[in-house]
């Protein structure tokens, strides 16, 4: 079992402690050691292109029920088990029913059933360990790993490192961090948030274009009066506040007036046969978008299947009011989950087949148990 949470003298079931393993890699699992890996990479041995991967994270904020979903209990007492039936899928494991395209590309993926955590019972202890690695203490805001990646290697071209689709997440009931943004870096390393809903047929980038009333002429003279300035404070310009400020400016300006940029985040470019195999929904656009930006040397997408836990039908599956029944799970998530990601999982090639983030598990009667595997 891997606890996320616990001291870093609780070991493997190989007697390798949970810090040791996550502070200093996964590779030592491998046979393979950081001393090993830099003396490859010095011979050449590494490809380059093996470090220029991208990530796309699917959040499912509300927390998957695992007993209906991923980890069924179809011998367990009819009190535990859910009513769904397990089918097999092409990865020789079994998932349900109402996931009837993840059996499809099962060989894509992999299920990872002993992950948990020891803190409180809530939504936003998860989120903030499954997108930063760690429980948020001492008023210390950790980075989301999508934040620290764009920390240590920087844009590939002027689209962000970082992208948040369509929003970041809202109240989850816990009144804490979330752990989306860049913490304790700073903002210059916060991602960038579409806000707005790619499904939708007047879809715009709100902070991708100039306000209409701003011309390309206006914004050249702007540029140009700025520059005219910043010759005048020039001590001002030597220190280092000045100079992240310069950079954040210099890369928002290339984001707006960056063909590229426009030509990455416009949908209509794709067939209206791929945009219906994804899903015209607000999740299945996202995950097609995600597809788009990372083609184009986005380097990290989360993508949040729902936005907060109230008001609307998402992954938080109490089983009753006031929240999602387990009909509505069946008959509005699941099937919009299953489109989304199964299209995704085909169709990504600069990206691995996306990881799926679910915040914690599920007990018998549908309340969050961050112990369930």
């Amino acid at each position: 079992m891997l606890n996320v949470t616990g001291p870093g003298s609780i070991t493997t079931c190989d007697g390798v402690t949970r810090r040791d393993f996550l502070q200093v890699g996964t590779l030592g699992a491998l046979g393979l050691t950081m001393a090993d890996y830099s003396a490859a990479q010095a011979a050449g041995k590494v490809s380059a292109d093996s470090n220029e991967k991208s990530v796309i994270m699917i959040f499912n904020l509300g927390a998957p029920s695992q007993l209906d979903l991923f980890d069924m209990k179809p011998d367990a007492p009819s009190e535990i088990r859910g009513p769904f039936k397990p089918i097999s899928t092409k990865g020789d494991f079994h998932i349900s029913e109402i996931l009837p395209k993840h059996a499809a590309v099962a060989d894509k993926f992999s299920l990872v059933r002993s992950c948990y955590h020891t803190a409180a019972a809530v939504h936003d202890t998860g989120h903030q360990m499954m997108q930063t690695g760690r429980l948020f203490t001492g008023g210390i805001v950790v980075p989301h790993a999508g934040c620290a990646l764009e920390f240590l290697k920087g844009r590939r071209s002027e689209l962000p490192a970082h992208v948040i689709l369509p929003e970041p997440m809202g109240p989850t009931g816990g009144n804490m961090p979330h752990g989306q943004d860049a913490g304790f870096l700073g903002k210059a390393y916060d991602p960038f948030v579409l806000n707005s809903d790619p499904s939708k047929a007047d879809f715009k980038v709100p902070d991708l274009l100039p306000p209409k009333e701003i011309g390309e002429a206006r914004i050249a003279r702007r540029r140009e009066l700025r520059q005219v300035v910043d010759d005048t404070v020039k001590k001002f310009e030597s220190s280092e506040s000045a100079k992240l400020m310069d950079a954040n400016f210099a890369a928002a300006y290339r984001l707006m007036t960056s063909e590229k940029a426009r030509e990455a985040f416009d949908l209509t470019k794709e067939p209206l046969t791929v945009r219906e195999r994804y899903g015209l929904t607000r999740f299945g656009q996202c995950c097609l978008l995600a597809r788009r930006l990372v083609e184009r040397g986005v380097r990290f997408v989360t993508v949040n299947t729902f936005l907060t836990v109230f008001g609307e039908i998402t992954w938080d599956i109490h089983g009753s009011k006031p929240f999602t029944s387990i009909a509505g799970m069946r008959d509005i998530v699941a099937p919009m989950y299953d489109q989304g990601y199964s299209a995704l999982s085909s169709g990504a090639p600069r990206a691995s087949i996306p990881p799926v983030a679910a915040t914690t598990g599920r007990n018998a009667g549908r309340s969050i148990s961050p112990a369930a595997a």
